[in-house]
């Protein structure tokens, strides 16, 4: 995966400091640096044509690398579109809402199928529970029970995930690439897509504007 192209090492908010220390000593994800449910915040100075001024949602961060979806960056495809792509069908009374709901560009990675974070509930016959709050489904059968309106209450449909393999996440944090800070379901699958940069940001308690000056001085 193409790198961020990033500046030199600053404190980062959102990390404690035993956390940064980790991440300058270069040490490969383990135990001391778990980002599972994080919101990774792109700098405003990360020119990466994917993922600047994009949040990623981290669903998993282990020795084997980083999983993550990219949660404000939509594509042309709506969930109608997508689900006449799969052959099924929306039962009636789901067709304009949902069907208008628009699918995320989640990542470069396997950017021909789809996934889905939502809340938990009903087992999928491939999930992986985040939190309370939020898991990660990569079978079909979320989408079907969603077409038969018994999906779950809450959801976000992408195209495509992000994936970092060991220890590259951690460097690009370190040089300056993301912001971190513990993800709030409320801007993964309640706020309008254009306003979950500036909320995530609002977490750390970070005025857009000023982040933008400071990186436009940098």
């Amino acid at each position: 995966m193409k790198k961020s192209r990033i500046g030199k090492t600053l404190p980062m908010r959102g990390l404690t400091p035993e956390e940064h220390e980790h991440l300058d000593q270069g040490v490969a994800a383990g135990p001391q640096l778990n980002l599972a449910n994080h919101f990774l915040i792109a700098m405003p100075q990360m020119q990466d044509p994917i993922f600047g001024g994009t949040v990623v949602y981290v669903c998993e961060h282990n020795d084997k690398g980083v999983l993550g979806v990219v949660i404000n960056k939509a594509t042309d495809m709506t969930m109608e579109t997508l689900f006449e792509r799969i052959d099924l069908k929306l039962s009636n009374g789901l067709s304009g809402r949902t069907g208008s709901e628009p699918i995320m560009f989640g990542g470069p990675v396997q950017d021909d199928r789809g996934f889905v974070l939502h809340t938990p509930g009903r087992r999928y016959s491939s999930s992986l529970t985040v939190t309370d709050e939020v898991a990660f489904t990569t079978s079909i059968d979320v989408l079907e029970a969603v077409a038969k309106g018994d999906g779950p209450q809450r959801m976000l449909v992408s195209i495509g995930y992000a994936g970092w393999s060991p220890g590259q996440l951690e460097e690009e944090i370190s040089r300056n690439g993301w912001l971190t800070v513990n993800a709030d379901p409320r801007v993964l699958f309640d706020l309008p897509i254009e306003e979950r940069y500036t909320a995530a940001l609002k977490l750390l308690g970070i005025d857009p504007l000023m982040l933008a000056s400071e990186a436009g001085h940098a």
